[in-house]
């Protein structure tokens, strides 16, 4: 028989996703700190090396003149398919799918995009419109 929660107390399943998106943004947080800011500063603010990902000017739809990109950032995972294919600038592709995927649910959390409870992949990061 199924355990119920009570109103307001999120279910044991719900509460164990909640945690795991909590993980997730930690882990980003500190694979941001090792891998990108070198580049991006410490807070994402950027730098004279890299533009801002947090902030007000972070993940603008068109790119900005003289980027390494050519696309839109119409959706997150716009940004995931960008930053896997060119980060760090200094060793593109080089950390693991769900390292990438850590790193940009800590920035989106830091941009104010609520991850509570999801898991950020490519089918989450496809369903976040950031523009």
């Amino acid at each position: 028989m199924a355990a119920c929660a009570r109103a307001g107390t999120p279910s044991t399943t719900a509460a164990a996703e909640m945690a795991q998106a909590g993980d997730q943004v930690a882990r980003g947080g500190k694979l941001f700190g090792d891998h990108c800011a070198k580049c991006h500063g410490d807070a994402g603010q950027g730098s004279d090396k890299a533009p801002p990902v947090v902030g007000a000017g972070a993940l603008p739809l068109d790119p900005r003149p003289g980027s390494k990109r050519k696309v839109q950032f119409h959706t997150a995972k716009d940004v995931g398919v960008f930053v896997m294919k060119s980060m760090p600038a200094d060793d593109p592709g080089s950390l693991k799918p769900d390292e990438y995927f850590a790193i940009l649910a800590f920035d989106l959390k830091a941009n104010g995009v609520d991850v509570t409870g999801k898991t950020i992949d490519a089918d989450a990061a496809e369903k976040i419109v950031l523009h």
